[in-house]
């Protein structure tokens, strides 16, 4: 729809056109920072690989009118990357160091309210290789050393890495395999996903005991090189971890010590070799003596493997003292280990309990907190700390238990994660062996409110009312105890409560009955939650949004070579323009860079509508100068947003000539020609020497137009990852126009049984960019060049599109050589289609073109014409 022009001087005109020239968003990713490869998988999907600790830059190249805002978000990784639980909101994606949590599918959302918003993802594959961890087992028992002959140990090497590491495993620097040692075997266990690799040593051999290394390679995948760790295989005898266990009579469903109760003493030290462990007992500093009443047994079932046990049947006050366990290896250099045990009538069971008032724990984030149980009993055991409400949850340490010898768990500035019930209990060994005692203990950590809207900008027309909501996101206490409204930092009276928001608020309301110009400006709500507060800003007004300039108009559209200036038609639109008050008129500055005095005009509009393009014809600007360019809106509020933008001059390029316009693409800058960033995939420049020599059969040509293998033609390659409609752009240099009338001339290559499209596009700059199809070919032409003559009638600033679109299969390679544009119309006489240049080598002979044509052939022609 058209509307009225309206003009503020008369040789400076001004136009407001309803075009619809808002332009839905569009997306690409491309990759600027540090990466490995980027390569398409097998299902065609881009993949950015990159190493664990490097930066990571994607980029989001947009298109579309209004200026799409982008947004980045991810899929996949870990669930407590916190880039997941936000968003980015830049065209630049950057991420210092990297983690491994932080791989997975990126997605760039650019949207503009036009249209469908445009999503592009792209999967970052972060690559990593950890230490490796190595563990060593055995037939018998976990025993945390060294091992000992006639013995099957296992040697389990684990590792974390992307991609799956490969391992290798060494007995000093000789490589260990199935095939080279029967006493060897190397396998995976089940369900560690390509992590572990096992090595069993089966009853271990005196040739056994060396120095094993399991070395650990992604094949210097990203550059990262292999790592290894070495473990050393002995026979010493070493004993360490003395520890023991009362037992009551468990027969008579007694914890107690009494008289007359059977008793038990086990005593255990961790040992290598274990069953060369000999034990021995002693009461008073004298040797126990053996009788019906006390004895002395091996290998309790409850207990690990090779414990010692004395035994007390129907304990006598006779049988109070001190018992002591030594544990010796005989004829070894080794240092004996003893334990002892006071056995008395005050010898009690453990008890555990949570201090009176100590049940809860509440503190705030950052603080210290101590969490107490207390443990009575003698002796007295250690106590256990593990977290309850949460499965499989570590402790504030990073581990699943931890032992605190006085009851008391210490934690250093807590956390808001470190909520939660805490469970205490007794630890089993070192005193007796009962159920363990245990209680529990809840700690709660408060926190500051975290509110939404953190800032909010609120338009409105003059008059109509506004409401202003601060809500709590989450906090501890979840509730709000306050809430303060300030304008332009002035105290304003409480707002009426709710009753039904009452008991247990969690938003703070502020309504303005209506908007003016006193009551604009800025409102803070401050928040608390008798911890700390979070304040909510909203920037209210009745001002007209910014102007969002359209930047797709050429630069510069005219310019006056006597005289040494240029003009340019500024064109934009108006960012709605219903939230608040009609736009009356814009006011424009226009200042040189480099000066300070600018030159300042009223442009006066009429009603604006939304997506409206409206123009205003800038003359007078000097050569070679540029220009800083404001435009406000007014409303009957006054002044709205302004918006600026830089207008430089550049040279235009020359209208094209009847001289040396063919453009044959022999050279890397191919006459000013680019790839289109918003298709698919790219043409490419070869010729017979640079071709893939294993390019698909019967598609393609073998030279270019001239038939010499040094010459260079365009072409759109379809095979695999390319799809059926994917689209090659080469775009043209800008040409301003300067005749009514244009052919473009070119040689067109379209052999193979899957050929999809060529289309020729002429794309219009004078209004925005608009492209225009002028000619289009399909299907299977053969293996010839043939030429095409295309008229075109540009209205302003052009430029021309050759699209090539991938057909049904990999047979569909399309070609393009010797581009020409001339002033003029197409010759009406085209060329036979059948006078064509066939490509030698394709059984036919080569007829006559209009390159191979001497002199006399051309005067000849123009008799007949």
């Amino acid at each position: 729809m058209e509307v009225t022009c309206l003009l503020l001087l008369a040789l400076i005109p001004f136009h407001c056109r309803g075009q619809g020239v808002y332009a839905p968003a569009q997306a690409q990713i491309v990759h600027a920072g540090q990466a490995c490869v980027v390569k398409e998988d097998n299902i065609s999907e881009r993949v950015y690989t990159i190493r664990e600790g490097d930066t990571l830059m994607l980029q989001c190249l947009v298109t579309g009118h209004p200026r799409p805002q982008v947004r980045w978000t991810k899929t996949a990784g870990s669930a407590s990357d916190k880039f997941q639980e936000t968003s980015v909101f830049n065209e630049t994606l950057r991420i210092e160091r990297i983690a491994r949590t932080q791989g997975g599918r990126y997605y760039c959302k650019a949207e503009n309210g036009v249209g469908v918003p445009a999503i592009k993802s792209i999967r970052v594959d972060v690559q990593y290789l950890d230490e490796p961890m190595l563990t060593v087992h055995q037939t018998v028992s976990d025993v945390r050393g060294n091992f000992y002959q006639e013995k099957t140990v296992f040697l389990r090497c684990t590792v974390n890495s992307n991609p799956p590491a490969r391992f290798i495993w060494k007995r000093g620097s000789d490589t260990l395999s199935h095939s080279q040692d029967n006493g060897v075997d190397i396998y995976e266990p089940l369900y560690t996903q390509g992590e572990t690799k096992v090595l069993k040593l089966k009853n271990l051999r005196p040739q056994d005991y060396a120095s094993y290394t399991c070395q650990v390679s992604v094949r210097n995948v990203c550059g990262i090189p292999d790592k290894a760790i070495t473990f050393r295989l002995t026979n010493t005898t070493a004993m360490k971890n003395a520890t023991f266990q009362i037992t009551p009579d468990v027969i008579k469903e007694s914890e107690n010590i009494q008289l007359g109760q059977d008793l038990k003493l086990s005593c255990h030290v961790d040992a290598v070799p274990q069953e060369k462990v000999t034990y021995q007992w002693f009461k008073n500093g004298k040797p126990a003596r053996m009788s019906k009443r006390l004895l002395v047994t091996r290998n309790d079932p409850e207990l690990p493997a090779v414990t010692s046990s004395l035994e007390l049947i129907d304990l006598h006050f006779s049988d109070y003292g001190t018992y002591l366990c030594m544990a010796s290896f005989p004829g070894a250099p080794v240092p004996d280990l003893s334990v002892e045990v006071n056995i008395s009538s005050e010898t009690v069971p453990p008890t555990i309990s949570v201090p009176k008032g100590r049940a809860v724990v509440t503190v705030r984030e950052g603080s210290p907190a101590e969490l107490q149980c207390e443990v009575r009993g003698k002796p007295r055991p250690p106590v256990l700390w593990s977290r309850v409400d949460k499965e499989a949850a570590l402790m504030p340490s990073g581990l699943p238990l931890e032992e605190t010898p006085d009851g008391k768990l210490r934690l250093e500035r807590v956390s808001r994660d470190m909520s939660g019930t805490y469970r205490c209990q007794t630890a089993r060994y070192n005193g007796f062996n009962v159920r363990p005692r245990e209680a529990q203990v809840q700690l709660n950590v408060q926190f500051p409110p975290e509110v939404e809207p953190s800032s909010q900008d609120v338009r409105q027309a003059l008059g109509r009312p506004v409401l202003l909501r601060c809500s709590l996101l989450r906090g501890s206490p979840q509730r709000i105890a306050s809430a303060v409204w300030r304008f332009k930092g002035q105290l304003l009276p409480p707002p009426p409560v709710v009753p039904a928001a009452a008991e247990a608020p969690d938003h703070a309301e502020l309504r303005l009955d209506a908007v003016t110009r006193d009551s604009s400006g800025s409102y803070e709500c401050s928040v608390s939650n008798d911890v700390g507060s979070a304040v909510c800003l909203f920037q209210v007004s009745a001002k007209a949004y910014s102007p969002e300039f359209y930047f797709d108009t050429p630069n510069p559209t005219r310019s006056h070579k006597l005289s040494k200036n240029y003009s340019y038609v500024l064109q934009w639109t108006q960012r709605e323009p219903d939230a608040v008050d009609p736009v009356l008129n814009y006011r424009l500055s226009v200042r040189q860079l480099n000066q300070h005095n600018a030159v300042v005009k009223a442009i006066p509009v009429r009603r604006v509508e939304k997506g409206q393009l409206l123009e205003y014809i800038l003359t007078d600007l000097r050569v070679p100068h540029s220009y800083e360019v404001r435009l406000t809106p007014y409303t009957t509020f006054g002044a709205g947003d302004m918006a600026s933008r830089i207008i430089h001059y550049t040279e235009s390029i020359n209208s094209p000539n009847l001289s040396d316009n063919t453009c044959h693409f022999e050279d890397e800058k191919i006459c000013g020609y680019t790839q289109d960033l918003t298709d698919n995939f790219d043409w490419t420049r070869q010729n017979a020497l640079t071709q893939n020599p294993k390019r698909s059969p019967n598609t393609g040509p073998p030279t270019d137009i001239s038939g010499t293998p040094e010459g260079y033609y365009m072409f759109i390659e379809t095979s695999r990852p390319r799809e059926l409609g994917d689209r090659a752009r080469l775009v043209s240099p800008l040409y301003n126009a300067s005749a009514k009338f244009y052919c473009v001339s070119f040689f067109y290559h379209m052999y193979g049984k899957h050929i999809g499209s060529l289309n020729l596009l002429v794309r219009s700059r004078n209004k925005g960019a608009l492209d225009t199809h002028a000619w289009s070919l399909s299907g299977n032409k053969g293996n010839v060049w043939q030429q095409a003559h295309v008229p075109i009638s540009p209205s302003g600033p052009f430029q021309i599109i050759f699209e090539g679109v991938r057909g049904s299969g990999y047979l569909g390679d399309i070609a393009i050589d010797d581009v020409t544009l001339k002033k003029g119309e197409c010759p009406r006489k085209q060329m036979d289609p059948n006078k064509v240049v066939v490509m030698p080598g394709s059984g036919a002979p080569c007829q006559s073109s209009p390159q191979l044509w001497g002199p006399m052939a051309i005067f000849l022609l123009a008799l007949q014409r």
